[in-house]
């Protein structure tokens, strides 16, 4: 999984990210965009920019390859087995969908192969998330400051994490893209006698 949190200035990095990616990316990727719930125009936003299916998640649905998974408004977004769930706790941060909240949830439910990625934002929501998914031995990605429309939330993430890597957001998603196909070229394949063989 690979979960990508911005708030302000979030709409140029969300659509520079999803533009990029190749239709037969296979690694379910989902935003976390602070918005309101006025802000209903944001799938179409980034449909415009991208081949892959943009759809705001339902409660229990399915996570599946090829899709890029937008949480919705006023809801906090959780990683519940296979599956999304949506919570109407409290804000976090004065925020939800809260960055953190769903960080902490994919740490918790993938470990290793969680990759989280704080982009442009004007507060700290994502810092701890991030620090939870490197904690677990997954992967810490954060739009270098220089480059964000707002650089206090990526400037957190990288006091959160300092082992972050930190990349301009060009290099953001062919760097997504280079852990994509390593990942893919990890998965166990099935010979044709049924033995597991790996690519």
């Amino acid at each position: 999984m690979i979960a990508v949190g911005a708030s302000w200035g979030g709409l140029k990095a969300l659509r520079a990210v999803a533009h990029g990616l190749p239709s037969h990316f296979r690694v379910p990727i989902t935003f976390v965009q602070h918005r309101s719930k006025e802000s209903a125009a944001l799938r179409d936003l980034l449909q415009d920019c991208t081949s892959l299916i943009v759809c705001e998640v339902e409660d229990k649905q399915p996570i599946m390859g090829g899709y890029i998974y937008l949480a919705p408004p006023d809801y906090h977004l959780l990683v519940d087995g296979d599956a999304f769930s949506l919570s109407v706790d409290e804000p976090v941060r004065y925020s939800r969908p809260s960055i953190d909240v769903f960080f902490e949830s994919v740490a918790e439910r993938f470990g290793p192969e969680a990759v989280g990625v704080v982009l442009t934002g004007a507060n700290e929501d994502g810092a701890a998330g991030l620090r939870q998914i490197a904690a677990r031995g997954g992967q810490a990605i954060v739009q270098d400051p220089r480059t964000a429309e707002s650089p206090i939330m990526p400037r957190s993430a990288l006091r959160a994490v300092p082992s972050a890597l930190s990349l301009p957001l060009e290099r953001m998603t062919p760097y997504l893209i280079s852990l994509a196909t390593d990942a893919e070229n990890a998965r166990p394949r099935r010979a044709s006698g049924g033995d597991e063989v790996r690519a």
